[in-house]
């Protein structure tokens, strides 16, 4: 077995302390939980964006290009986001949930890899992404079952060079884009929308209210891989520094939230919590 870096020891010891004076942590997680699974984030280490903000509401619903645009890239980066697998991350907070103290996992990321890893109590804050929707009639499928579907629609399309970006998006240019035929509802010709949050868009108030209601019966809170930028996120964390909560953060840099947290650790995600269960 590798030796463990010595950063990774102290973090792992520190968190290890930390999470042993606690019976019921909530725990928050975000983007880079993800990364070590082949799913690309979408912020640096000070919280900027690595690339433009992701397509909002009102552009997905009001613009036909955006939505072609939107359909394009999902289709080329589907087949590499379906076949992601969790990692040592995603499985040692499964374990923590099953051994340990974590009661509860909210997620900002839309991959389902938390369920996949064995979490049982996960709420999907933003949604997820293997689920799409019809906005006019309410007509549900999978998202597997949509990608044959969109290739039937388009015949010898093919984007070209294509690399992998957040949330099943892939970067093409912008000319396979235009040739691209997006979907639209069998039943009714509305339009389709994968079952997540878009920027712009509220979270459902049901789902607020879940995790509100977790948090307020937790004792702890963690947060693991998110910059917390994001004020569906972060208020999580100020309702805890608020009622009082410890509030410790794992992440990659910086997070909105440090101010608040009464353990901070600056440490590689993967290497921190599999060395923790191990």
């Amino acid at each position: 077995m590798a030796a463990i870096a010595p950063d990774i020891l102290d973090a792992t010891s520190q968190l290890r302390a930390w999470l042993a004076r606690y019976e019921r942590v909530f725990v928050l997680t975000g983007a880079g939980i993800s990364t070590g699974s082949g799913i690309p984030d979408y912020r640096d280490a000070n919280g900027e964006w690595k690339r433009p903000a992701p397509v909002t509401w009102q552009a997905f619903t009001g613009d036909p290009a955006v939505y072609r645009r939107y359909w394009a890239r999902s289709f080329t980066g589907w087949p590499k986001f379906s076949v992601a697998r969790p990692n040592a991350a995603h499985t040692a907070l499964a374990m923590l949930e099953r051994d340990g103290p974590v009661t509860t996992l909210l997620t900002q990321n839309v991959d389902g890899l938390h369920q996949a890893a064995g979490s049982r109590r996960v709420i999907d804050l933003h949604g997820r992404l293997d689920t799409v929707i019809c906005l006019s009639c309410g007509a549900r499928m999978t998202r597997d079952a949509l990608q044959p579907r969109l290739a039937a629609g388009n015949p010898g399309w093919h984007p070209g060079d294509a690399a992998m970006a957040p949330d099943g998006d892939a970067d093409i240019a912008s000319a396979a884009e235009a040739r691209f035929v997006p979907p639209r509802c069998e039943r009714c010709d509305g339009l389709l929308k994968p079952d997540v949050v878009f920027f712009g868009e509220n979270v459902p108030r049901a789902r607020v209210q879940d995790a509100q209601t977790a948090l307020g019966a937790s004792d702890a809170m963690l947060v693991v891989g998110s910059s917390l930028m994001v004020f569906s996120g972060f208020r999580f964390a100020k309702m805890a520094s608020d009622a009082g909560l410890p509030l410790a953060i794992l992440n990659g840099g910086t997070t909105r939230a440090d101010a608040l947290a009464t353990l901070r650790l600056d440490a590689e995600i993967g290497a921190t919590l599999g060395a923790l269960v191990r």
